[in-house]
């Protein structure tokens, strides 16, 4: 519920307040008009070949509390018995609600951003904060979807955790004006995006611009080796830096065993803090998983947390779908090998840090389902050559590329696409076998698992 007023909305929103109607306040926003449930209000952006004031009317009629449109879309939905705003750019007049609502909720702002694992980080750190938490759901991390995050906290909301994607310079100090934060978190800067900002230093100076977004008084968090960020943490004060050597740092970890044949339960690990060394369980082993921890820890201290209060949570850690997600095939009790279904997203830093989770595993056979690595400029080639160089010197046994662009990791076995990779990944499995999915999203690879459960079957 959007505990405001129509006169403060419009206020917030720069709009004129058309036509009223029933109900105080509405449930949250919405921009498509096929989901309304009732009470929204409904946002008509413009699209690259549609003005979506164009279904407010249906929106209304399918039971939203109001509309946000251009004036013109407003003056045709006078009289429908519903809140009407006209606004000149209802996409602006959406994100200054949303910042409007967050200084209303007064919750402590976390903004996750990074090369690599800023929805891991964001997925841990809401796990792990106490009180009443609300956090971006999968990608809702653009221009869109954050305000739309943030407007569906609900009233005693305590804390944010807010995901912060970027594609190109300023979008990170857009997505940072309508969050405010009070915490920043920078995961890493790597050869991501490069093909549209040129280079990784121009990559760095984008994820930076969090940093003049950070509320006085508030902390940032970055990584002990930051790379090309380094020269933007210069002149910043009080940074919490975690990683080896960190003010957050992993001194001690133990597996946990697991029942289950191939991988561990989990992780305790001993973090030593500014406060104390505290003891974590957490319910993976991954080596990069555990790093994107120390920074979900780091972020929880800084937004005033104590390690103990985090600690207790650790447990309850779960990840967005598609990243690093466990799949054991088999029916029946039959054990047909596991599938490692990390294929949201793929660069150069995440492909290496998923490689070595695969060498890692408890299973004689590796197998890397790879697809493309999107976005990587002019190097593309060679960053792909490097990562099938990598895999072979991990010991990954068979390396299958999956599209006209993976022939660059000079696999193993070449194949069109995904169901072509899970039919050449079905004669390998086995009881000893470990498989990794992973390329960028344009590849499609959650086919694969899709067909090999379809196939085998998935164990309970």
């Amino acid at each position: 519920m959007i505990e405001l007023t129509a006169e403060r909305m419009a206020a917030a929103m720069g709009a004129e307040l058309a036509d009223r109607g029933p109900g105080e306040f509405p449930a949250r926003a919405a921009i498509d008009s096929r989901g309304i449930e009732g009470g929204e209000l409904f946002f008509g952006l413009a699209g690259a070949n549609d003005d979506g004031g164009r279904f407010a009317a249906a929106a209304l009629a399918a039971g939203a509390w109001g509309a946000v449109v251009t004036p013109g879309w407003a003056a045709r939905l006078a009289g429908e018995g519903r809140f009407v705003f006209a606004v000149e750019d209802p996409l602006r007049a959406l994100q200054m609600l949303a910042r409007a609502w967050r200084r209303e909720l007064g919750a402590t702002v976390i903004g996750v951003t990074g090369s690599v694992g800023k929805t891991s980080v964001k997925d841990i750190t809401r796990a792990i904060l106490p009180g009443r938490v609300h956090a971006s759901a999968e990608n809702l991390n653009t221009e869109i979807g954050l305000p739309l995050t943030v407007l569906e906290a609900p009233a005693g909301t305590e804390a944010l955790v807010l995901e912060m994607a970027m594609r190109g310079a300023g979008q990170i100090a857009e997505l940072a004006e309508i969050a405010e934060p009070d915490v920043g978190v920078i995961t890493n800067v790597g050869p991501v995006h490069v093909e549209l900002l040129g280079s990784v230093e121009a990559v760095a100076a984008a994820k930076a611009e969090l940093i003049g977004g950070i509320r006085p008084g508030g902390a940032l968090v970055a990584p002990v080796e930051a790379g090309p960020l380094e020269p933007h943490l210069e002149s910043v004060p009080g940074v919490i830096r975690f990683g080896p050597g960190g003010d957050v740092d992993a001194v001690r970890r133990e597996p946990v065993a697991s029942d289950s044949p191939g991988a561990a339960a989990g992780t305790v690990v001993t973090v030593a803090t500014g406060h104390g060394d505290q003891e974590f369980s957490f319910p993976f082993t991954e080596s990069h998983n555990l790093t994107n921890a120390l920074a979900a820890i780091a972020a929880g201290l800084a937004a005033g947390s104590t390690p103990a209060e985090l600690a207790v949570r650790s447990g309850r850690v779960s990840f967005s779908k598609l990243r690093g997600e466990h799949v054991r095939l088999g029916a029946d009790g039959a054990d047909r090998g596991l599938v490692v279904n990390d294929c949201y997203n793929a660069n150069p830093i995440s492909m290496r840090a998923a490689l070595e989770y695969l060498a890692e595993l408890d299973r004689d056979r590796k197998v890397a389902v790879l697809g493309l690595m999107a976005e990587l400029g002019p190097e593309r080639d060679r960053f792909h050559r490097e990562i099938g160089e990598f895999a072979r010197e991990l010991g990954i046994g068979t390396v299958i590329g999956v599209g006209e662009v993976a022939r660059g990791y000079r696999p193993d076995r070449e194949v069109q696409d995904p169901a072509g990779a899970a039919a050449a990944v079905r004669e390998l499995l086995g009881p000893d076998t470990a498989v990794l999915v992973k390329g960028s999203r344009a590849a499609g690879l959650e086919a694969v698992t899709e067909a090999l459960v379809a196939a085998e079957g998935r164990a309970a």
